[in-house]
């Protein structure tokens, strides 16, 4: 990690109308971190991830990515929308669902988007993502199409279509929510790797063990806050807010 944040958050504040869903938040992501968002369902983590790359516009504050502020209202609406086009291609987003084009191939699916941005040729695409699909295993699935794949290899296509755009920061929102319970580990496996390359994640989940095990800190999301924060460590082995203590009490059962 450097001493510099990739990702900083000032007073970042999301309403849908009347509801306030995100309420104040000030933090900072470092490079090579590994942020895990837990928290109970309504809490605001998946809010927070999509304003992070503008998939949700904040009501107010700012988000500074790379040292961009990318929520300057200064800016025109046109090269703002260009600017965000060109975060979005540096912040990779993985979600609930795989989004995959079901009518193209998985080789079709994951070199689509670097050639059409000119940041690859066709022949360097299709390089990168063979290589992406080796490290995931599916190298064999290439030519075969999405209603092909279980969830599990969904997924991981999804990883890899996002990481052929060669992202400084990857955000995965619940990405094993949708999976049958003997698929969640062979995506989780992935972004543990990804983890021991020094990827910047954030990682919203349910998935406890995920968190004590890959995050570098835990984020403890309720209404709209970060209550606490802190290492694995600190925050299931020595948790210090009460609903912290009750949510935890109930999701590991203890």
């Amino acid at each position: 990690m450097t001493n510099e944040p990739i990702i900083r958050v000032t007073n970042l504040e999301k309403n849908f109308g009347e509801l306030k869903v995100l309420r104040g938040i000030t933090e900072e992501i470092y490079k090579g971190e590994v942020i895990v968002i837990i928290g109970p369902s309504g809490s605001g983590k998946s809010t927070f991830l999509r304003c992070l790359n503008l998939l949700e516009i904040p009501t107010s504050g700012e988000i500074y990515f790379d040292g961009h502020n990318i929520t300057d209202k200064s800016i025109s609406r046109r090269k703002m929308e260009k600017a965000v086009d060109g975060y979005r291609s540096e912040m990779g987003m993985v979600f609930q669902h795989f989004n995959l084009f079901p009518h193209k191939s998985v080789l079709e699916n994951i070199t689509m988007a670097p050639v059409l941005l000119k940041r690859m040729t066709k022949e360097e695409a299709t390089q990168k993502a063979m290589e992406l699909l080796n490290r995931v295993g599916l190298a064999e699935k290439a030519n075969a199409y999405p209603p092909q794949l279980s969830g599990g290899q969904k997924q991981r296509i999804a990883i890899v279509r996002s990481l052929a755009m060669q992202p400084k920061v990857m955000l995965f929102d619940e990405p094993t929510s949708a999976l049958d319970p003997e698929m969640v580990g062979e995506v989780l496996a992935v972004i543990k790797d990804l983890a021991k390359d020094g990827m910047t994640m954030a990682v919203v989940t349910h998935e406890m063990r995920f968190a004590q095990e890959a995050g570098s800190r835990i984020f403890f999301m309720d209404e709209g806050v970060i209550l606490e924060k802190g290492t694995p460590e600190e925050v299931f082995g020595n948790p210090k807010n009460p609903r912290l203590k009750d949510f935890l009490g109930k999701v590991l059962n203890t």
